[in-house]
């Protein structure tokens, strides 16, 4: 199950109203309560003394137990799922030319994406329209410690630190200082890269280390289940938190979140329609209407079902019978793929990060936002399986880059069209990933004749 399946999931089960519908039924109340507030607020003061009440000592402590909910598990939940992602690979040793080809081919697209979709946000400037006054009335709201940003920024270490605190001394205490921004290294980063390790070493002596692994699936599952719990109250926290934002803000907030989708929408744009054209042409020797035309019926079903599980079979099906690429070649890096190929899901966090940081007018350092990038890229795998989607990890980078982790509420939303539209670029990538490496694999064996360009 892909990141992006968190919303389909409560919905196989409920036969009420589905999540992603209550989420938004959350959103429109809670914006539209906040705004009522926001204009009373502005004709009497007495009335704006109650509404600031009702939001510092009412709305807000009943959002953020939802956010406590997520961030109780998210080291156990991104640690186990990393771990298992690097390990749904196969074995190092035996994945030879297709892996190799597979993982730069994914790593490029991966790049790509996040770089897309930051650059976005910096040109573009999405969340920067508040004035400085209403950032720092929304840092002192949900910021407690907002001065902590800039002591970090002055003790942040130069880039050969960074990359070597890559490898943890010691990964527990990496662990316990990730989410409070205590670590003595890079925080949750560390954790990922010792989580691939560990992944990586696990698969390479599969029979003595099953215990593990079962000790990993059961912390998995039970992670899942805590976040269920918390997305069962998202609606609320949705609406809550949202209040609490527009009765203070106003109609600006949600002004500044239509520019939040249009940026989002544009970076997977980009990347669907000039970076996947590029590859194919270059890689693949496709002509990229051809390509699209054959593989519509994979796109169609990605987007109706904003699953890449669900998809899945059509994917394979596409590929084989469609595109005429080599079964042994496309099932394995499609069901790769699957897992560890989510360029939509990497520019959607590396977008949400830099416009919330921008909302709540915090700075980000190069190697912040180097951070972000190389988390963003990481959490195509990271994130595979998740139930609650991407909202863990951006969470995460969200605390470790110094930005208040409420501000996930402002996009949560929108989070149904958009989830829509980034798995229909995850299950096109994949499909794009399959044609480049059969492709090549065609070019490297001189028993096959190389294919004109289609």
């Amino acid at each position: 199950m892909n990141c992006e399946d968190f919303v389909t999931q409560p919905e196989k089960h409920s036969r009420g109203i589905p999540l992603h519908t209550k989420i938004l039924i959350g959103l429109v109340v809670g914006a539209v309560v906040g705004l009522i507030a926001n204009f009373a607020a502005s004709k009497s003061p007495a009335a704006a003394g109650v509404i600031r009440g009702a939001a510092i000592n009412v709305a807000e402590p009943l959002g953020k137990v939802f956010l406590r909910l997520v961030i109780m598990v998210v080291v156990p939940l991104v640690f186990s799922a990393l771990t298992l992602g690097v390990m749904e690979l196969g074995d190092v040793r035996r994945l030879g030319r297709v892996g190799l080809r597979t993982l730069g081919f994914t790593m490029i697209l991966s790049l790509s994406s996040v770089a897309i979709g930051i650059g976005l946000v910096r040109l573009l400037q999405p969340g920067a329209s508040l004035t400085p006054d209403q950032q720092q009335q929304l840092n002192e709201r949900f910021s407690p410690q907002a001065g902590t940003s800039e002591a970090k920024a002055e003790k942040a270490k130069n880039v050969r630190d960074t990359l070597l605190d890559l490898l943890p001394e010691n990964p527990l205490q990496e662990m316990v200082g990730a989410v409070d921004g205590s670590s003595p290294g890079n925080g949750m980063l560390a954790v990922m890269v010792f989580s691939l390790v560990i992944g990586v070493a696990i698969t390479m002596s599969p029979e003595r280390t099953q215990p593990l692994v079962q000790v990993l699936q059961g912390m998995f599952d039970v992670s899942m289940t805590v976040i269920g719990f918390a997305m069962k109250l998202a609606p609320y926290a949705v609406a809550c938190l949202l209040f609490s934002v527009t009765s203070q803000m106003g109609l600006d907030i949600l002004l500044i979140l239509l520019r939040f989708v249009a940026t989002v929408l544009l970076g997977l744009g980009l990347q669907m329609f000039v970076v996947y054209p590029i590859l194919l042409v270059t890689s693949a020797r496709l002509r990229p209407i051809t390509f699209f035309k054959q593989v519509s019926e994979a796109i169609f079903t990605a987007f109706g079902t904003s699953s890449s599980n669900a998809t899945l079979p059509t994917s394979l099906r596409v590929a084989r019978e469609e595109l005429k690429l080599k079964p042994e070649v496309s099932q394995f890096v499609l069901t790769v793929g699957a897992t560890a190929n989510q360029n939509g899901t990497a520019l959607f966090e590396g977008v949400v990060v830099l416009f919330l940081a921008q909302v709540f007018g915090v700075e980000l350092t190069l190697m912040q936002q180097i951070t972000v990038v190389l988390m963003a890229v990481l959490a195509g795998v990271g994130t595979a399986g998740v139930p609650g989607g991407s909202i863990p990890l951006i969470i995460i980078v969200l605390k470790t880059v110094g930005v208040p982790s409420q501000g996930i509420a402002l996009i949560l939303g929108v989070d149904r069209l958009l989830d829509m539209c980034r798995t229909t670029l995850n299950v096109t990538g994949d499909l794009v990933l399959a044609a480049c490496v059969s492709r090549t694999e065609e070019r490297g064996d001189k028993s096959i004749p190389e294919r004109a360009l289609d």
